[in-house]
C-alpha cells in the first residue's frame, strides 16, 4: 500500500498514450516519467501539453532527461493524440488561431511584455556576450561564444554588407547583430523591437556606433533600406499577417538589395501552438510551415537562398541551459523555484522540439527580380 501511495498508476488511457513513445510513468529509463502526485493525471487528461506542463512547473513529476522525455513524445506526435477534456480544449484553440488574429497591432507588444521584459539579468547570464537570443551556427564551433559569432557574421556575409549601406533590423533583441555589422561591416543599423527592456539594453550596448534602436511594430515602417535583416522575429507575426509582412519588407528593400529572414519553421503546417508556451513563453507566436511562407514570397521575391541548420538549435538550447543553470545561484534572490523549473521545462522542450526534427532553422535570402548581381551562397 506505501508503495502504490509513493507510485500511483497512471489510467489505462495515458498508460498507452505515452507507451506509444516508449515513456513509462514511474520506469526506470531515464526519460521517463516520476510521478510524485497523481494530480498530474487528472491535469493532463483535463487541459493536455498545458496541463502536462503546469504539473511538471509545480513539482508534481520529474525526469532525469527531460530533453528526452519532450523529444521521445514528440517523436511519437503525442501531444496531437488528445484524449479526455484535452480533445475540446485543442478544438477551441485551434478555432482560435483560425478566426482570430493573434498577432495584430494591438498585441504586438505582448510578447515583449510577458517574454522580453522579464529580466535582463535572465538573459545575460544565459546568453552569450553577443546576446544573440537565437540559433547559433556550429559547423566550426565548439561553444557558444564563438558559435554565435559565427552566425553574426555569416549573416553580414550573406547580405553582402558594404560599408555605408543603410540596413534595416525587424526584431534586434539586445543589438547584437546590429553591433557587429555597424562595427565589423561600416553600415548604419536601425533596429526596431517591441520590447522596452531590450531597447534600453540595446542602445547602451551600441553606444558610439552608427545604430538606432526604435519602439515600434513592423507595420510602421517607412523609407529605403539597402539591406534588410529579420533574425527570430517573423515566429512573432503570424499567417495572418505574412502577406502584410512581406509586403511591408518588399516596399523597404531598394530594388538592388537583399533581405535575409533567420526563422523557426516547422517540417509541416500547425494549426495551433502549443498551449504551454503559448501562455507562458511566446504569448500569440506561431512557427511557420514551408509552404505558408513560400506562398508568400512567391510573385514577390526571388528566393536566392534556403538554409536549413535545424540541429544546431538542439545544440543551443542546451548550452542556454547550461548557462542559466550555473548562474542559477546568483538569480534565485530575484526568482523563485517555480520560475526554475519554468524555465527549464521551456528550454527543454525546446531542445527535444528540435531533436525530434519537428522543428527547423532557416535562413532564407530574398531579393526582387530588379536585382542584377549574381548572388553566391554562404555557407
Amino acid at each position: 500500500m506505501a508503495t502504490s501511495a509513493l507510485k500511483p498508476s497512471p489510467p489505462t488511457v495515458l498508460r498507452k498514450l505515452f507507451g506509444l513513445a516508449g515513456v513509462e510513468f514511474n520506469g526506470s529509463q531515464p526519460w521517463d516519467i516520476q510521478v510524485r502526485d497523481a494530480d498530474v493525471y487528472r491535469r493532463t487528461l483535463h487541459k493536455g501539453t498545458l496541463g502536462f506542463g503546469d504539473a511538471y512547473v509545480d513539482g508534481l513529476w520529474d525526469a532525469e532527461q527531460l530533453d528526452e522525455t519532450i523529444r521521445h513524445l514528440l517523436d511519437a506526435g503525442v501531444e496531437s493524440k488528445t484524449v479526455g477534456w484535452a480533445k475540446v480544449r485543442l478544438v477551441a484553440e485551434v478555432l482560435r488561431h483560425r478566426f482570430f488574429n493573434l498577432q495584430s497591432y494591438k498585441r504586438a507588444f505582448e510578447v515583449g511584455e510577458r517574454h522580453y521584459d522579464i529580466g535582463n539579468d535572465v538573459f545575460e547570464a544565459m546568453l552569450d556576450s553577443s546576446m544573440s537570443y537565437s540559433c547559433a551556427y556550429w559547423a566550426k564551433a565548439d561553444n557558444l561564444e564563438q558559435a554565435q559569432h559565427d552566425k553574426l557574421d555569416m549573416i553580414c556575409r550573406k547580405l553582402e554588407l558594404k560599408p555605408g549601406e543603410r540596413v534595416l533590423e525587424i526584431g534586434c533583441g539586445w543589438g547584437g547583430l546590429a553591433r557587429h555589422a555597424a562595427a565589423n561591416y561600416g553600415v548604419e543599423m536601425v533596429g526596431i523591437t517591441v520590447s522596452k527592456e531590450q531597447k534600453k539594453l540595446a542602445e547602451e550596448r551600441c553606444a558610439g556606433l552608427p545604430v538606432e534602436i526604435v519602439l515600434m511594430d513592423y507595420r510602421l515602417l517607412q523609407g529605403q533600406y539597402d539591406k534588410i535583416v529579420s533574425v527570430g522575429m517573423f515566429e512573432h507575426v503570424g499567417p495572418k499577417n505574412y502577406p502584410v509582412y512581406f509586403r511591408k519588407a518588399f516596399e523597404l528593400l531598394r530594388d538592388d538589395g537583399l533581405f535575409l529572414l533567420h526563422t523557426i519553421g516547422s517540417f509541416k503546417a500547425i494549426s495551433h501552438t502549443d498551449a504551454w508556451i503559448d501562455r507562458y513563453i511566446f504569448p500569440n507566436g506561431k512557427i511557420p510551415s514551408l509552404h505558408e511562407i513560400t506562398r508568400n514570397i512567391e510573385g514577390r521575391f526571388v528566393l536566392e537562398d534556403w538554409h536549413n541548420f535545424g540541429r544546431d538549435y538542439d545544440r543551443t538550447l542546451m548550452a542556454w541551459w547550461d548557462n542559466f543553470d550555473r548562474a542559477w545561484p546568483q538569480l534565485q534572490a530575484r526568482y523563485d523555484e517555480k520560475f526554475y523549473r519554468m524555465w527549464k521545462y521551456y528550454l527543454m522542450c525546446c531542445a527535444g522540439y528540435f531533436r525530434s526534427r519537428q522543428g527547423q532553422l532557416w535562413q532564407l535570402v530574398l531579393s526582387k527580380r530588379g536585382r542584377q548581381a549574381m548572388y553566391r551562397s554562404i555557407r
